[in-house]
């Protein structure tokens, strides 16, 4: 599976973005499709994931009711929504898709798109 994430942007704070990743190569639908960021100096930390139906979606505390996680199998596609942004949001943003049905962990990911910037200006 190819990964190629966008969206990725300059927004102020308690703005919003919609973040984009789209696949190609094996069955998309197969996967459980994850966002993880990383911001400068720092690991790289999970987001969100959403299961290969759509029907079960999680996230960290740090983005809960915030973010939301989305996937159209149709256009092989997953998004994240992204609203009322802080400037602690700011990190380069990775789509990754695991086989396992619940993954929050990076090892459980065994493709990753290139990574897309997300700045929120204070």
């Amino acid at each position: 599976v190819q990964l190629q994430a966008s969206g990725g942007g300059l927004v102020q704070a308690g703005g919003y973005l919609r973040l984009s990743c789209a696949a190609s190569g094996r069955t998309f639908s197969g996967y459980t499709m994850g966002w993880f960021r990383q911001a400068p100096g720092k690991d790289r930390d999970f987001v969100a994931f959403v299961s290969w139906s759509g029907g079960i979606t999680y996230y960290a505390d740090s983005v809960k009711g915030r973010f939301t996680i989305s996937r159209d199998n149709a256009k092989n596609t997953v998004y994240m929504q992204m609203n009322s942004l802080k400037p602690e949001d700011t990190a380069v943003y990775y789509c990754a898709a695991a086989v396992s049905r619940q993954a929050t962990v990076q090892t459980q990911y065994v493709y990753w798109g290139q990574g897309t910037q997300v700045t929120v200006s204070s």
